[in-house]
């Protein structure tokens, strides 16, 4: 049994729905999460445009969650989990920012992680702050894509 990270909105590797988008309403799309490891203290997760390496030369980020308590099982469509911590993303915020594909069709991944510990990073914490914090803690992880186009 390992974890799994899904969506009511869409499926893994199909279209993420346009209001989802940066430059439409730009609310997060609901997440499932099932399996989380008992052993977890905490969940983390990364949504991020590695399609976007091409278009502009880095991998875009575009919404950073930590401290999620592991005995979330969702997190709702304009919200994210209570008490956990939002980081920067490459638009400059800490909240999240949709797709938004400059060029052409972009996969978006967003990646779940199992914590053995919480992280004690402040707000607005970088994704590769929050990847060294992670370090040797990841007990497991899932992911699940869209692809969005402009």
């Amino acid at each position: 049994m390992s974890m799994k990270i899904e969506s009511n909105a869409f499926q893994n590797g199909s279209e993420i729905p346009r209001k989802y988008g940066y430059k439409k309403d730009n609310v997060n799309p609901t997440l499932i999460i099932q399996d989380v490891p008992m052993d977890a203290k905490s969940l983390a997760l990364i949504m991020d445009d590695p399609d976007a390496m091409g278009a502009v030369g880095k991998i875009w980020v575009h919404w950073v969650v930590w401290n999620i308590d592991p005995n979330t099982s969702e997190i709702k469509e304009n919200s994210i989990p209570s008490n956990s911590i939002q980081g920067k993303t490459d638009f400059g915020e800490a909240a999240y920012g949709g797709p938004a594909p400059p060029d052409k069709e972009h996969t978006y991944v967003f990646k779940l992680y199992a914590l053995d510990d919480k992280l004690s990073l402040d707000e607005g914490s970088t994704k590769s702050q929050l990847e060294e914090a992670m370090g040797n803690h990841v007990i497991a992880e899932s992911k699940l894509e869209g692809k969005y186009a402009p």
